[in-house]
């Protein structure tokens, strides 16, 4: 199955407000039910126990209304694990007042560099051209301390087959346009390994979970510590 780029709806709200205020619902709800919550858990707990941290800042990228952040705090919260989460969105109407907010742009993160444990986005990966997928990963893995991170979709003919079938039980006509959109626009798992090979990374692992979701954990290369005399 080839990789069509399809232009998303949701990305320049072409919709009224209730549109796009319902499709983030049934964003809401794909990441709730359908194991994105779960994933990002798992990678975000993966980089706490490799590093040895006992809480985690992380900024989450294209994090529109913070729905990932939120949930994803609450469940690593109640697994002992403390999560700050800075949700940043390039699209002010996409945010909300739960969580820590700021605008920017992704492959120009207005942070310094080591800002944040973890850099990361959920199903934002796919957006992106494979050159600009590198660059947001430089940039990502520049802002962060110890790594960055990817939680996105796979490209699969039955993923598609399950996105058209799924367009009954969506609230809004935008995400009948975009999560089939999605589909044919995401990455499989030996392309984005390839793609995020140019980062310069001390090490990638990707993993995949339930319903056709890959994480992927890129690793930053620690700066030697001096030597004290």
């Amino acid at each position: 199955m080839k990789r069509l780029v399809v232009p998303e709806l949701l990305d320049s709200d072409s919709g009224t407000p209730r549109e796009v205020e319902d499709s983030l619902a049934d964003l809401r709800m794909f990441n709730r039910r359908f194991g994105g919550v779960r994933a990002m858990a798992a990678l975000l707990h993966e980089v706490a126990e490799r590093s040895g941290l006992k809480s985690i800042d992380w900024l989450d990228v294209a994090g529109g209304a913070g729905d990932v952040a939120t949930l994803t705090r609450e469940l690593l919260g109640r697994r002992g694990l403390a999560v700050r989460p800075t949700v940043m969105d390039r699209a002010p109407t996409h945010l909300n007042g739960v969580n820590l907010n700021v605008c920017g742009d992704a492959l120009a993160l207005p942070f310094c560099s080591g800002s944040f444990d973890v850099v990361g986005s959920s199903l934002f990966a796919h957006h992106l051209e494979p050159e600009e997928l590198t660059q947001f990963a430089a940039e990502g893995l520049r802002v962060a301390r110890y790594a960055f991170v990817i939680n996105d979709l796979i490209r699969h003919p039955l993923h598609l087959a399950l996105a058209l079938a799924g367009r009954p039980i969506f609230r809004s006509r935008i995400t009948r346009h975009d999560a089939p959109a999605s589909v044919r626009r995401a990455y499989t798992v030996d392309e984005i390994g390839r793609i995020l090979q140019g980062t310069g990374a001390a090490q990638i692992s990707i993993r995949t979970f339930y319903l056709y979701r890959l994480g992927v954990i890129v690793w930053k290369t620690r700066e030697p510590q001096p030597i004290m005399t």
